[in-house]
């Protein structure tokens, strides 16, 4: 059955005004998995493949996997509004009940990257790369053949679509949040391509060789988060004269974090050939796709969406309404948005835990 379920308004609002439960959950542990003689999709190779990750529980319990967004890692769903609504006592991935594994993707994190030395030699990883190289770990890294849940945000829901495509036996359920099932094109791609080409034909940019930061990574950066990722009542809100608007501009400017550029134009790039619409009749797994009403980068009129979930056997979205206070493309990050529904979603799936 494929239906479309909002969260009533008033919860929604409640909690991107920022009211979320404190977790209490085990301590992450850092460990790093290393592939041999790794093979990309472009047809480059690198010697010693470092996969990073964090474990949080107990790995006699149902494995869930979690993969972050284009520019996080795997600390990045340790963030409060993610993790202290899902990973404590009686929440939808209570640590307790399971083994949570969050994966540093090829090029974020501590795991191998254009800025550990190959800079602009790396080969052009893809979402594809990425997979490949979390089911290795998992498989010959960890020793689990099966996943109870795949689970990510933006980037990360583009993975956990890669995972239920290509894999489509290995997990019980899957959730994608922030993420259509359709191909990287329209607007969400020409943002992205406006991104990478403008810092690639900054002079400073020297072909991958840069001597500090091109300059215009901070702008586009700050650009593209204004772009896709503020909330249209919000920005109003925030820039409701000229000049509260120009200051705004300043401020982000100013405060605009960026990781090394390399690192950053790649995995930017990596969505490049994301699709994955010919395989969705082939998922196996439950599905639940959670979009907010004012995701800038998925839009939910966009044919895609329901022509994509017309295809899925077992799937179903649910939608978090636009408000004063969400996020737009941020805003199902707040997990406040969708847990009480994910919970009771996830103790239907086959093989649930008591």
């Amino acid at each position: 059955m494929k239906y479309f379920q909002q969260i009533a308004a008033a919860a929604a609002i409640a909690l991107v005004a920022g009211v979320v439960h404190a977790a209490d959950y085990p301590e992450p542990v850092r460990s790093t998995f290393v592939i041999k003689d790794f093979a990309f999709e472009d047809g480059g190779t690198l010697p010693d493949m470092n996969v990073s990750y964090l474990t949080i529980g107990d790995p006699a319990n149902p494995p869930v996997l979690i993969t972050h967004g284009t520019t996080g890692q795997a600390t990045s769903m340790l963030g409060a509004a993610w993790a202290d609504n899902l990973y404590g006592p009686g929440q939808p991935l209570d640590a307790e009940k399971y083994f949570l594994i969050l994966v540093d993707a090829i090029g974020a994190g501590e795991s191998s990257k254009p800025s550990d030395g190959l800079r602009a030699s790396f080969p052009e990883h893809t979402l594809l790369d990425m997979v490949k190289a979390q089911k290795m770990l998992l498989e010959e890294g960890l020793g689990i053949d099966r996943l109870h849940l795949k689970i990510g945000f933006s980037m990360g829901g583009m993975l956990s679509w890669t995972w239920a495509t290509e894999y489509p036996d290995f997990m019980d359920g899957v959730v994608p949040v922030a993420s259509l099932p359709g191909p990287m094109a329209g607007r969400n791609w020409m943002m992205r391509r406006m991104v990478i080409d403008a810092v690639r034909d900054d002079p400073a940019w020297m072909g991958g060789d840069y001597v500090e930061q091109p300059p215009m990574l901070r702008y586009q950066s700050a650009w593209f988060g204004i772009a896709t990722s503020g909330g249209n009542l919000r920005l109003q809100e925030l820039g409701a004269t000229n000049e509260m608007a120009s200051a705004y501009v300043d401020e982000r400017k100013a405060s605009q974090k960026v990781g090394d550029a390399n690192d950053v134009m790649y995995m930017w790039n990596a969505s490049r050939n994301f699709d994955p619409s010919p395989k969705l009749d082939q998922i196996t797994a439950k599905v639940m796709v959670i979009l907010s009403e004012d995701d800038e980068r998925n839009p939910l009129e966009l044919p895609m969406l329901t022509e994509g979930m017309a295809k899925i056997a077992d799937g179903q979205v649910v939608v978090v309404p636009e408000g004063p206070d969400t996020r737009g493309h941020g805003t199902t990050y707040n997990a406040a948005a969708f847990a009480d529904t994910l919970a009771v979603w996830m103790a239907n799936l086959p093989n649930a835990p008591e």
